[in-house]
């Protein structure tokens, strides 16, 4: 991060350098020779002339600022990477070559899954700290209740739709487990479970997906509990928010009786079914971001965070295995001695030598890593987490 302040800085410095001055050159063009002379000029058209001409040099040179920002950060994490990974060069493997080589393995998909690759996810506008005194969730039971009347006809199906809370939906799934209570048999017959994902009904009638199918040889004359893996669909229901309209459940048996429990008879109190998840949840908590966060359209002129995306495939890096891109962001803008109360110390000794230094640049205050599953230049498969490769918060230093 160092180096990367360094030539930011030493950017600044060489585009002073290069106008001769750091303030926007205002005078008016010169008059033509063939206009007329105003014998009456007006002050007010003048100065708000001057106006326009000072907002919009800012708003250009701002422009510029963090296009150079942008292009500095983009080559600063080629380099990183690199140096950070010990390769003194990206490894020579095409795309071919690692559709060959990228076993189809399950170990490699429980490392995609057990890892956080952040791609495109929406980039932290908050802050954590270490939590030592709140608990902390391990294991959640949810019952199931009756879904929504928009993806019922008639009613049915009764069940079932699940509800999570937001702070469960941000904890890490580990274990999910959907339980479905199978009424009891006169004698052994072969089951027919089946989860179907429900949605809206439209005019075409209802729209209902089959997710899960399970044959199952039942003997019990006293009812049984059936478990049904149910990570992935919780995942998703968690990613997607919008798409959980609930699941119907049946089971049916050789004579086409529906023996899952889903409508409660007499006597079948509890015996509705539910999910068990276990998750892990960070033991943190949140904190104020004291950075500003910007977008490429802010007229902000400050030090600000804005969203940059590293691609990877643009790179022609095929090498790295995921994530193929992640936000990286970077920071931009100026760091005037009016915005400094934050640094006394800086700003005090800016007043006593004003001439002895180029003043503060905006640069990254807080970073964090980012996991990666990538080709070593041997051709093995490497999972590793890289240190500092997304910026956090942004200030003045």
């Amino acid at each position: 991060m160092a180096r990367y302040n360094f030539l930011l800085c030493l950017t600044v410095l060489v585009g002073l350098e290069l106008s001769g001055s750091d303030e926007p050159d205002l005078s008016l063009p010169p008059p033509s020779r063939d206009a007329e002379p105003d014998l009456h000029p007006d002050p007010d058209a003048r100065v708000s002339l001057i106006e326009v001409e000072d907002s919009g040099a800012r708003e250009c040179s701002a422009c510029v600022w963090r296009e150079q920002s942008k292009v500095l950060r983009l080559e600063t994490i080629k380099s990183q990477i690199l140096s950070k990974l010990r390769l003194k060069q990206a490894p020579n493997i095409s795309r071919e070559v690692v559709n060959q080589l990228l076993p189809k393995a399950p170990p490699l998909q429980q490392l995609l899954d057990q890892h956080d690759f952040q791609g495109d996810a929406s980039p932290h506008d908050e802050f954590v700290e270490a939590d030592e005194y709140h608990a902390t969730t391990e294991s959640v039971i949810t019952m199931a209740s009756e879904p929504e009347p928009i993806v019922q006809v008639d009613g049915k199906p009764s069940c079932c739709f699940f509800k999570f809370s937001p702070k469960l939906m941000f904890t890490k799934v580990l274990k999910a487990q959907l339980w479905v209570y199978l009424r009891p048999l006169q004698q052994t017959s072969t089951v027919y479970l089946q989860i179907l994902r429900l949605k809206p009904v439209t005019d075409q009638g209802s729209r209902h997906i089959r997710i899960r199918s399970l044959k199952i040889e039942l003997n019990s004359r006293s009812g049984y509990w059936q478990s049904i893996d149910f990570k992935h669909v919780l995942q998703n229901w968690f990613k997607q928010p919008h798409t959980n309209w609930g699941i119907d459940i049946n089971a049916f048996d050789e004579s086409g009786n529906d023996l899952a429990v889903t409508s409660l008879r007499p006597g079948e109190e509890g015996l509705q079914p539910f999910l068990e998840v276990k998750v892990l949840e960070t033991t943190k908590r949140s904190r104020r971001n004291l950075g500003l966060d910007c977008d490429e359209h802010s007229t902000e002129s400050r030090c600000c965070r804005y969203p940059l995306t590293v691609d990877f495939e643009a790179f022609g890096w095929d090498w790295i295995i995921a994530p193929k891109r992640y936000k990286a962001n970077y920071c931009s803008g100026q760091c005037e001695y009016m915005f400094m109360q934050k640094y006394p110390h800086t700003h005090l000794v800016q007043h006593a030598n004003p001439r002895g230094s180029a003043g503060p640049c905006c640069t990254p205050t807080k970073m964090s890593p980012i996991n990666m599953l990538y080709f070593n230049d041997k051709q093995q498969i490497i999972h590793g987490k890289i240190p500092g490769m997304v910026v956090d918060r942004c200030g003045c230093s």
